[in-house]
């Protein structure tokens, strides 16, 4: 669950790591009366990165140019998001850069510390480039990230006196942030050189999605659109695409080779759907529901395998609330007989062969005859 930069900082703010002074704003009107001494930053709350280069981040030197740049932002799209919110901050006279940040790494099974003196750029890139400009520690889950290991690498990145004091004090704080709130990435890019003080000019929070239920008092996940919002309150595996045939099985496997196959007849998916192993009536009736509120869908595609999974009971879900749009099922397993006597029933011919199935659903949207 990736969180806003305003959303991060204000978990900075709780943990007493040092942050800029700033407010959120949703109307250019809320820029009036900001107890904010000028100049001030404007930064787009997207969750996507690029900002900057995209426009989405501006300085103001006045009130009237705060407006103007807020009404350039608000609404902008960011590579597919469009901008709700604007961070707005006192600017920070920055003197040098810094990257901090600790990540999960599952190779070592165990958080990374990650340090950088090329801050404000993508790590990525000075990974590749000039990979001698990064400092790591991995860190032994017993003993935790101790004031030595800030040290070790604060003078890494060639930080001495104050700074490293501080770099020290950071990086523990932020190490404590990162295992107490079941982050995968905690990240300070830029940490930045603000007189004789570091400063957490930028925030990247991801929270890991399956400690979310720890974590009440998280905001809404923004990632996720209405459908999947629903979907995971009913238990159910579902991802929005961009396509018009929907897609539902059961495994997550199967569901992605269900996928494949379906684009590799020329079908494009509109969505992942993963009922589970075990699939019930009301998980099937619920799934179909799901599917179909998506706009544009124009069939759906059912997958099944029984094994766990009862082939009736997926068939009574199907003809308890069957979808507005042309379907095609496949259905193999147990209770296989019983399930296509149900559909049968219903009218819904039931095919074995799942290349076949597929050709007949893409063929359906695409107004062609098999």
């Amino acid at each position: 669950m990736k969180l806003h930069e305003f959303q991060a900082k204000e978990l900075f703010a709780k943990y007493a790591i040092p942050i800029q002074k700033g407010t959120v704003i949703e109307r250019l009107e809320q820029l009036d009366g900001l107890t904010l001494t000028y100049p001030l930053v404007l930064k787009a709350q997207v969750l996507v990165g690029g900002r900057g280069k995209a426009g989405g981040i501006k300085v103001a030197k006045s009130l009237s140019e705060a407006k103007q740049h807020a009404r350039a932002i608000l609404g902008m799209d960011i590579k597919g998001e469009k901008v709700k919110r604007l961070l707005v901050a006192e600017a920070a006279e920055i003197g040098a850069e810094y990257y901090l940040a600790f990540v999960v790494d599952r190779v070592a099974r165990r958080l990374v510390a990650i340090a950088s003196a090329a801050g404000g750029i993508d790590i990525e890139d000075v990974a590749r480039q000039t990979p001698g400009k990064i400092a790591r520690v991995a860190i032994d889950p017993f003993l935790g990230f101790q004031p030595f290991h800030g040290r070790v690498l604060g003078r890494n990145i060639r930080l001495s006196g104050t700074l490293l004091n501080d770099f020290v004090k950071i990086s523990t704080t932020l190490y404590r942030l990162c295992v107490t709130e079941d982050a995968e990435l905690a990240e300070i890019n830029p940490l930045a050189v603000v007189g004789d003080r570091l400063l957490a000019v930028d925030a990247k929070v991801i929270i890991d999605d399956n400690a979310v239920f720890r974590h009440p008092d998280l905001p809404r996940n923004e990632e996720l659109t209405e459908l999947e919002h629903m979907a995971r309150a009913s238990g159910l595996s579902y991802v929005e695409l961009d396509g018009d045939i929907a897609i539902i099985g059961n495994g997550a496997g199967l569901v992605m080779a269900t996928l494949d196959i379906v684009a590799h007849f020329g079908g494009r998916p509109a969505n992942f759907l993963d009922v589970g192993g075990g699939a019930t009536e009301e998980n099937m009736r619920r799934a179909v529901d799901i599917v179909a509120r998506k706009s544009g869908v124009r069939a759906l595609f059912v997958n099944i395998f029984g094994g766990i999974t009862r082939c009736d009971d997926i068939a009574r879900g199907i003809t308890s609330s069957p979808p507005p749009m042309q379907m095609v099922v496949r259905l193999t397993g147990t209770n296989e007989d019983e399930g296509r006597r149900i559909l049968k029933a219903a009218g819904i011919h039931v095919y074995v062969d799942p290349e076949e199935a597929a050709q007949q659903v893409v063929s359906l949207v695409r107004g062609r005859s098999m």
